[in-house]
């Protein structure tokens, strides 16, 4: 039985040793020493495995020396067992001995859109774009975990250097060395910067700015070794999905569909569960626009195949399967899967934090609680039944109130858009116009996901009797639907 855990600790193509590679005695005695400590230290294989979230069948293949690990790990159990770094420099000394081995398939490294010229705004200084602040001084930032140090977390070097590793890195070629520690810091905290940007507004180039940096982490990836590309898969992975994030974000869905399914390839490869699931789920979301119920429900379903024996990735599929289901008008399989997506939030706990650096109780009830509101929401206007609706209120409103007022904003107004919409399918259209027309007040250029959100509001307000209606929020969302 496997531990539960993927490959991410492991080597990237999460294969065990074979009897043929040349290290398979180095990962031997790297095993009999931890072995010798754990002994030392008084504890069993499943107190160890406790003690960093492995199984202790996980400990057992360590020990025999049939299971690579991360220098990562490593450094946990030197810490654990007090070794002094005798564990950390093994496992450096036996990864530095393995074979690099071939380049990747150049078809497993081919960009989500053709290669093209960089930004036309890309600075010749390499100043990064599109940033309303500073970078972010440390990861994990923005959701997004370094891809050498994880969730146990790093310090970026300073905003001026991380532009200048940046632009460098972009303009050396395939044949460069790879990256080296501060360059992968300045590349995934420039990427946070730029998310947190695009949440605050819609912007122009912030998609091409991601997408040309991701080209060039393609290029080293294809020139080097398979064996040693697990950083910049996992860059790579980080980088598709952002840039499908704010594709969808400017209603591209095509685009922003061939990003996520990139993002699902590296992330793979990469041993990275949190970016496979966040990709499946956006994924979901694109077929739901579309009003494909059976692709949305496919890909929710391979959310928990993405991640086994995660609560998290147990709730986020859930939900995802919650939605499909409400497309298709199934309240009892819509209020099924929302009822197991919270039973999985009561059962998150650090082993399922350590996945992600968004991966914290109060965010994943978010996402839940959001997710539930749009899926009640959903259901009740396909049945006709206002009694789902008065529920999905009830689950807009508690995630508004685990938002912080300056916290998410294009968040905000989807979820206040939703609470309005829920009102109005609860047969209370006086309650929504109240929370819409200040929400749409000197509103900016809407994200696609806000503007399918009123275009459904719309229809319904539509469809109300003209006595009930009110002609200037009417005459005002028309415009900000894009119709």
């Amino acid at each position: 039985m496997d531990d539960g855990r993927t490959s991410g600790d492991e080597n990237p193509s999460g294969r065990y040793p074979s009897a043929q590679d040349p290290t398979v005695e180095s990962w031997r005695e790297f095993g009999a020493r931890l072995r010798r400590l754990r002994r030392a230290a008084g504890l069993t294989q499943a107190q160890l495995g406790a003690a960093v979230g492995y199984d202790h069948t996980a400990v057992s293949r360590l020990e025999r020396g049939s299971r690579r690990t991360a220098p990562r790990l490593a450094d946990r159990l030197d810490e654990l067992l007090g070794a002094g770094g005798e564990l950390g420099a093994a496992c450096r000394r036996t990864h530095e001995r393995e074979p690099a081995g071939p380049p990747l398939p150049r078809a497993l490294v081919r960009p989500p859109l053709p290669h093209g010229p960089p930004p036309h705004t890309w600075p010749s200084d390499g100043t990064p774009l599109l940033l309303t602040g500073p970078p972010p001084e440390r990861l994990p930032d923005y959701g997004l975990l370094c891809p050498l140090h994880g969730a146990a977390g790093c310090v970026l070097p300073p905003a001026g250097d991380m532009a200048v590793l940046q632009a460098a890195f972009c303009a050396a070629g395939p044949g460069s060395p790879p990256p080296d520690t501060d360059t992968v810091h300045a590349l995934t905290g420039l990427l946070a910067a730029h998310l947190r940007a695009g949440e605050q507004a819609v912007r122009a180039g912030a998609a091409e700015t991601v997408e040309h940096v991701l080209r060039a982490v393609l290029a080293r990836l294809a020139a080097g070794p398979a064996a040693r590309g697990r950083p910049l898969a996992r860059l790579a992975a980080e980088y598709a999905h952002a840039a499908g994030v704010l594709r969808m974000q400017q209603g591209r869905r095509a685009t922003a569909m061939a990003c996520f399914d990139r993002a699902l390839t590296w992330s793979e490869l990469a041993g990275d569960p949190a970016t496979q699931v966040a990709a499946l789920s956006d994924m979901s979301t694109l077929a739901r626009l579309d009003g494909d119920a059976d692709a949305a429900l496919g890909y929710a379903r391979a959310i928990g195949r993405a991640a086994p024996d995660r609560h998290w990735a147990g709730a986020m599929g859930r939900i995802g399967r919650a939605r499909a289901h409400a497309l298709t008008g199934d309240v009892r399989g819509t209020v099924r899967h929302i009822a197991r997506a919270r039973l999985h939030l009561d059962h998150v706990g650090e082993p399922d934090e350590a996945d992600a650096a968004w991966l914290s109780i109060a965010s994943m009830r978010l996402r839940v609680e959001a997710g539930a509101a749009a899926a009640l929401r959903d259901v009740a206007a396909a049945v006709g039944d206002p009694r789902p609706a008065r529920h999905a209120a009830a689950a807009a409103t508690a995630a508004l109130a685990m938002l912080g007022p300056d916290q998410l904003p294009s968040s905000r107004l989807l979820f206040t858009v939703r609470l309005a919409d829920c009102h109005l399918c609860a047969g209370d259209p006086d309650a929504a116009l109240a929370l819409l027309s200040p929400a749409l007040a000197d509103t900016p250029a809407l994200p696609a996901l806000v503007r399918h959100e009123l275009r459904g509001l719309r229809d319904r307000l539509d469809t109300l009797p003209p006595r009930t209606r009110d002609p200037d929020l009417l005459a005002a969302t028309r415009p900000l639907t894009g119709s």
